[in-house]
């Protein structure tokens, strides 16, 4: 069994910063990838950034270059520094791991 807890949610004004951790616990193996997803209201959930083992890093375009995830695997931890942010990153963040998911951390980008 798996635990995922984000933090690090809230309100930003457009161009500000957050950055979100999600800490792992239980049967957690560092050599599977850990992602970072969001959800907007009426519309589908997207992959956000995603990184292996290894920090191998990918990206959807419409956050390349503003945001960057990163990981601990001693802490067993993934973090997601998002940066320039526009209203249209608000959305519900979500970690995962294999077939784990958090519950959920609220990103507002709103003046």
């Amino acid at each position: 069994q798996v635990q995922l807890v984000e933090s690090g949610g809230g309100l930003v004004q457009p161009g500000g910063s957050l950055k979100l951790s999600c800490a792992a616990s239980g049967r957690i193996f560092s050599i599977y990838d850990m992602g970072w997803y969001r959800q907007a209201p009426g519309k589908q959930r997207e992959l956000v950034a995603s990184i292996s083992d290894a920090g191998r890093t990918n990206y959807a375009d419409s956050v390349r270059g503003r945001f960057t995830i990163s990981r601990d695997n001693a802490k067993n931890t993934v973090y997601l520094q998002m940066n320039s942010l526009k209203p249209e990153d608000t959305a519900v963040y979500r970690c995962n791991y294999q077939m784990y998911w958090g519950q959920g951390t609220q990103v507002t980008v709103s003046s």
